[in-house]
């Protein structure tokens, strides 16, 4: 296990929101231990915690809302701050979505290790699955698996398009996160730009800020990132979306075509089911439920 950690200087980010197109300025502050990760909507002074029974809406992105007040398309901040095991801040936000700078999290990731970080007294609390938890739908598949790491299995299919078939495997620690995964932006298809916009959304996509696919390939002048770009951002979006369980989580993630809304059925029918995770709140409750769940053997008596 690890302490819990928070940013030792304040961070300060302009931008648009991809969805809404509307200026947003945010500032996120270090916290306290066991604050969590906390928005602040300033313009309205409302706090709204980022957590499973807060998330109101998944259409594009992840939306966290209390009485009709929204912070929406959290995730790549969400993504940052877990991969880099930042357990807790105050996230001052002066409009209703965070700003998406270039689709990706590179620039979370370069903001937040300039502010350094604090190592803070209390440990991080694990959430460790036990028990498969699997949801199908409609082709899709979603599951987490019983794992001593957090591993994440993702595979997307577009068939007839220049994106096709990808798949990746990784396992998710800060080096990696910010390696293999940080720089991967958000994506999407010319002919859906249309209908977005008249349901008011993609109002503040361009590419600057997304990876643009017609018939033939990539409409942006600048080249992918990585050569599977795509699948690789549905994992940046996936890490953000688990990471609202608010625990460090030991799991094997496996996803086919999964989404936002999928995530948060399988985090919500975890959270349901008790028998399905074990909670480790210290390095002695976490060796006494290793070695009860099998994994330590007696001669060697640590991980």
């Amino acid at each position: 296990m690890r302490k819990q950690r928070t940013i030792k200087e304040i961070v300060k980010v302009s931008g648009i929101g991809v969805h809404t197109g509307k200026k947003v300025d945010i500032i996120i502050e270090p916290a306290q231990e066991n604050t969590g990760i906390v928005f602040h909507r300033t313009d309205i002074n409302l706090f709204i915690q980022a957590n499973q029974s807060n998330v109101v809406d998944t259409t594009l992105s992840t939306t966290l809302g209390i009485d009709g007040v929204y912070v929406k398309t959290v995730e790549h901040l969400l993504a940052s701050l877990y991969a880099m095991n930042i357990d807790n801040c105050i996230i001052r936000i002066d409009n209703e979505e965070v700003p998406i700078l270039d689709g990706s999290s590179a620039s979370w990731v370069y903001l937040l290790r300039n502010a350094s970080f604090v190592e803070q007294k209390h440990y991080k609390k694990v959430l460790l699955v036990t028990k498969p938890i699997k949801i199908k739908d409609n082709g899709k598949f979603v599951a987490l698996l019983p794992c001593r790491k957090f591993k994440i299995s993702y595979a997307i299919s577009f068939d007839g398009t220049f994106i096709n078939k990808q798949k990746y495997e990784i396992e998710v620690n800060e080096q990696s996160f910010i390696k293999e995964i940080s720089k991967a932006r958000t994506f999407c298809f010319l002919r859906d730009i249309e209908y977005m916009q008249q349901n008011n959304l993609a109002l503040g996509g361009s590419l600057d800020n997304a990876v643009v696919v017609d018939d033939y390939g990539i409409i942006n002048e600048d080249p992918l990132r990585y050569e599977n770009e795509f699948v690789r951002h549905k994992i940046l979006d996936a890490i953000g979306d688990l990471s609202i369980l608010n625990y460090d989580l030991k799991a094997h993630y496996i996803a086919y075509k999964s989404g936002h809304n999928l995530n948060y059925r399988l985090v919500s029918n975890l959270l349901q089911d008790k028998k399905s995770f074990a909670l480790i709140g210290s390095p002695k409750h976490e060796m006494e439920i290793l070695e009860n769940l099998g994994y330590l053997s007696p001669s060697v008596g640590s991980i």
